[in-house]
Parts: structure tokens; C-alpha cells; sequence
């Protein structure tokens, strides 16, 4: 785009040059404050990344949970400072490997995660008190961080020494990705269990990955990506408070998870303008007092829609700068997406390329010497506080909706995003918006495909075998029992995390929970579906 046709991805015209009219009104005290102190906006901490960096994960799954174990240990190896679960889609949606609706799934997006056997293997060796690990997994997020805590404590490790997050964020998944089982009341009441019993026991583990990422990946707009993440972050504080919890008791175990483009500048300002939203919303909205609740910690990973499978080396640069508009904009966790993603799972040497990107910016450039360099630009400070007012319109229109889930059953965000990734689609074809390789660029043939992950269709077998072997070794009776528990927990109001530990500590499958919540709570259909 050129001239005065250029425009954020937001829709924002962009001004050739910037200077003191573009701040007119800007008070540094109100909307800057030091780092660590609120608004936040320029950084939750201190020191940001000189007195620590971010923790530099690489999202890995590879089939099994043995092939994800090794996985782990390489990327380890390497240097990676946490690690990040994958799973496989039946998984994410609350079905056993051996199920008829999992043909042709097992293992190709992720691991393979059935009882806790799986959920030992694929930690086997790792200390889990030494390592934080992040899961991505939603609907049935309780019942793999359960598994999770089993193993540890199969390890000799505490609860309270462990250390990671589970993304456990179904409200997107009705916006913008489909993973969901359950309906949303339901779905909230898990989620607030979850908060009350991690705050009780595992008091080190991020509860719920507020997640913008998908709906950036989907197409939302930057705006949109954080007006419809924190609106769902308001849903669940006060679906957590409705349930009679503290506030300062919960929040600040809450964390965020946004989408890194290429675009560097506005995706700064986005992070700026976020934090300094959601410590407005804690402190004056929901009274928090604690310093950390008013807190927006977020992992980012690089933008995997905007990688290509044409040229696919170039995506090497895209997430370089992706990557670099993550920690510019002070994230606290990274992955950095493999440049073959978008023709298949990474490779071991394109993982390894991917984590290098970060060490490189963490290791040879002075990103990590001061904390928020872009403070007091005139574009960034501009864009910060446009960004800010247009997320803060979204929210109202969202409020006067009946909140984040009546809209969401509404269809509102759905709706939104689909015409901003319309009306993207439409730029790029217009060549408005320019993709190297894409619509400019092109080669006449491409190059030699570098060698892409394979997956064996054989896993699918092994998996059921494992769960048949673990229904053979159980005492069945101990399982019925148990699962028992569960159906009477969710019938009643008693928590439902407890029941849920003792059935898969009795080696319950995880669609033999989901199975009882589902026949306790139904399942979601959106209005759309027909």
C-alpha cells in the first residue's frame, strides 16, 4: 500500500510523518507510569528482560506421547526454557483414540493423550519441579492438567511445585475454532472448579490462557483480537466471583495469549494497549486490589496464517520479525512458529531454526537492554491510545449485548471476524496488501520441498492397544465408582476437579469422563450449524 491509501490492519490511516499534534491530550503519568507499576503499559515488571527473558517455548506434538517425549528432550537440549503440549484433535474434543470419530485424527495434530499412562510417557525422564510446561488444550483442559498433576506426584513432585498453564479458554472456541463439547454455562462452571482448585493446590499454575490467538489466526483485526480476548476475560472473572470466589484470590493466576504479526508497529501498540486495559478493568470494574491481578501476563506465538507454503524459507524472516514484535511489546512466554508449519508439523531442524530466532534476539541484539524502547514515540503512543479507545468501544457494544457469551450466541464476534478476514482476503487480492511469494514475487516453479514430518498411520493401533491394556489392568469396579462420583458432582454443585483426579488416578479414559459430563450437561451446537 502507498500514499494515503495506507492503512493499519486495524483500518487506521497512517500519517507519513508523526509529531507532538498526534499527542495532544497524552498525560505520560496517567497512561505511561514507570514499568512494573500501573497501567502496565509499558511492561509488568521492573526490569523486564534484564533481570529475566521471556521463557522460550516451542509448541511440539509429535503422534505419540513416546515420539513427543523425545521430541521434548531435544528441544530441551537446545535450549528451550519450557515446553508447550500440542495434542491431537480427538483429544481436544474429549474422545478416546479408539473412538469411531477419531479415524483419521490419532496423533496428526498433536499427541495422543487417552489415560495417565500417556501422560507418563510423555514426560518420562523430565523432572516436571524443573520444567514449566504449557498445554494447549481447552474443553477438557481440567481432566490433562489432572493427569498432569498425577504424574507429578507419580515423580515424588508436590503440587504446589509445578509450573506452567493450560489453555482452558472454551469461550474462543465457540468464536472462532470449534473445539468446544459442552455449552457455555456448563463450560464456565469447569472453568471457575478449575480456578478454586488450582488456587488450593496447585497455586503455581496458570489457570486459563485467555486467547486471542486464535481469533488473530481466524482474521480478527488487532482491535478485535483484544477487544473479544479481554471481554472473555471479563465472562470468566465474573463467572469466578458469581461462584463466591475472591477476586485477588484467582486473578492473579490468570494469563493471556495473543498473536504476533508481521506488522511490528501496530502489534507493539497492541500489546501496550492491552496491558493498560485489563489493569483498568481489574482495579476499577472488578475492585482488584492485588498489584498482580491487575496484571496482563501473555504468552505469544508468531503467526501461522501468514506463513506460506510458497517460498517457504522466506517464512524464516516473517517470524523473525513476528518474534521481535513479541518482545518488543514485552511478552513473558514465546513460541516462534517453523518455517515448513505451513506444509506440515516441524521438523527436528526446523524447530531448532525456530527456537535459534529467539536466542539470536535474546543473545546478539540490545532488545532485551531497556525496558518498552518504543515509549514515547509519537506513532507508537498514538497508536497505543487508538487502540485503546477502539477496544474500549468494542467492549461497550459487547456489554450492552448482555456480555461476551450472549454475544457469542449471537454470533457477533464470529460475525465480526469473518468480515475482517474478508475483507483482508480482499486486499491481498487486490495486491493492496503485498504477500512475497503470493500475489508478488512469484517463481515460475518452486524450489525442492525441504523434507516435511511425516506421521505413521500405525499410531492410531498402538494407542488403542495402550487403552485396551489399561481397561485390562484396572479394577473395574473402582473406575464405575468413581465416574459415579463425577456424575453426582456435576449434578450438584460440589467441585468438580476432585471426583475427576480420583477417576483418572483409577485409570478413567478421558472420553469416559467427557462421557459423563456430556450426558450431565449436553453438548453445544451453534446456532449456525444448520
Amino acid at each position: 500500500m502507498s500514499g494515503d491509501d495506507v492503512t493499519t490492519v486495524s483500518g487506521f490511516p497512517v500519517d507519513p510523518v508523526y509529531g507532538p499534534d498526534h499527542l495532544a491530550g497524552f498525560d505520560p503519568a496517567e497512561q505511561l507510569g514507570a514499568p512494573g507499576e500501573y497501567p502496565y503499559t509499558r511492561g509488568i515488571y521492573p526490569t523486564m528482560y534484564r533481570g529475566r527473558l521471556w521463557t522460550m517455548r516451542q509448541y511440539a506434538g509429535m503422534s505419540s506421547a513416546e515420539e513427543s517425549n523425545r521430541r521434548y528432550r531435544y528441544l530441551l537440549e537446545q535450549g528451550t526454557t519450557g515446553l508447550s503440549v500440542a495434542f491431537d484433535l480427538p483429544t481436544q474434543m474429549g474422545y478416546d483414540s479408539s473412538a469411531a470419530l477419531a479415524a483419521g485424527e490419532v496423533g496428526k495434530v498433536g499427541v495422543a493423550i487417552d489415560t495417565v499412562e500417556d501422560m507418563r510417557a510423555l514426560f518420562a525422564g523430565i523432572p516436571l519441579d524443573q520444567v514449566s510446561t504449557s498445554m494447549t488444550i481447552n474443553a477438557p483442559a481440567s481432566l490433562l492438567l489432572l493427569m498432569y498433576e498425577i504424574v507429578g506426584e507419580e515423580q515424588g513432585v508436590a503440587p504446589e511445585k509445578l509450573r506452567g498453564t493450560i489453555q482452558n479458554d472454551v469461550l474462543k472456541e465457540y468464536i472462532a475454532r470449534g473445539t468446544y463439547i459442552y455449552p457455555p454455562a456448563p463450560s464456565l462452571r469447569i472453568i471457575s472448579d478449575t480456578f478454586a482448585y488450582c488456587a488450593e493446590r496447585l497455586p503455581n499454575f496458570n489457570t486459563i490462557s485467555i486467547s486471542g490467538y486464535h481469533m488473530g489466526e481466524a482474521g480478527a483485526t488487532p482491535v478485535q483480537e483484544v477487544a473479544f480476548t479481554l471481554a472473555n476475560g471479563i465472562a470468566y472473572v465474573q463467572a469466578a466471583i458469581d461462584a463466591g470466589l475472591d477476586v485477588d484470590a484467582f486473578a492473579p493466576r490468570l494469563s493471556f495469549f495473543f498473536v504476533a504479526r508481521s506488522t511490528l508497529l501496530e502489534e507493539v501498540a497492541k500489546f501496550r494497549a492491552a496491558r493498560r486495559l485489563w489493569a483498568s478493568i481489574m482495579r476499577d470494574r472488578f475492585g482488584a486490589a492485588d498489584p498482580r491481578s491487575q496484571m496482563l501476563r501473555f504468552h505469544t506465538q508468531t503467526a501461522g496464517v501468514q506463513l506460506t507454503a510458497q517460498q517457504p524459507e522466506v517464512n524464516l524472516v516473517r517470524v523473525a520479525i513476528q518474534a521481535l514484535a513479541a518482545t518488543l511489546g514485552g511478552t513473558q512466554s514465546l513460541h516462534t512458529n517453523s518455517f515448513d508449519e505451513a506444509l506440515a508439523l516441524p521438523t527436528e531442524k526446523s524447530a531448532r531454526l525456530a527456537l535459534r530466532t529467539q536466542q539470536v534476539i535474546a543473545h546478539e541484539t540490545d532488545v532485551p537492554a531497556t525496558v518498552d524502547p518504543f515509549a514515547g514515540s509519537y506513532l507508537i503512543e498514538s497508536l497505543t491510545d487508538r487502540i485503546d479507545a477502539e477496544v474500549r468501544a468494542e467492549l461497550d457494544t459487547i456489554d450492552g449485548l448482555g456480555g461476551a457469551v450472549a454475544a457469542i450466541e449471537e454470533g457477533y464476534q464470529k460475525t465480526a471476524i469473518e468480515r475482517a478476514a474478508y475483507e483482508l482476503a480482499k486486499q491481498i487480492d487486490a495486491e493492496e496488501r503485498i504477500v512475497v511469494g503470493v500475489n508478488r514475487y512469484q517463481l515460475e516453479s518452486e524450489d525442492v520441498q525441504p523434507e516435511l514430518q511425516r506421521i505413521d498411520e500405525a499410531i492410531r493401533d498402538a494407542q488403542v492397544e495402550r487403552i485396551e491394556q489399561v481397561k485390562r489392568d484396572r479394577d473395574q469396579g473402582g473406575v464405575d465408582a468413581a465416574l459415579g462420583d463425577v456424575r453426582t458432582a456435576a449434578a450438584g454443585r460440589d467441585n468438580l476437579l476432585g471426583p475427576m483426579r480420583e477417576a483418572l488416578k483409577r485409570r478413567a479414559t478421558l472420553q469416559e469422563v467427557c462421557d459423563v459430563l456430556r450426558d450431565e450437561f449436553g453438548g453445544y451446537v451453534p446456532k449456525d450449524a444448520f
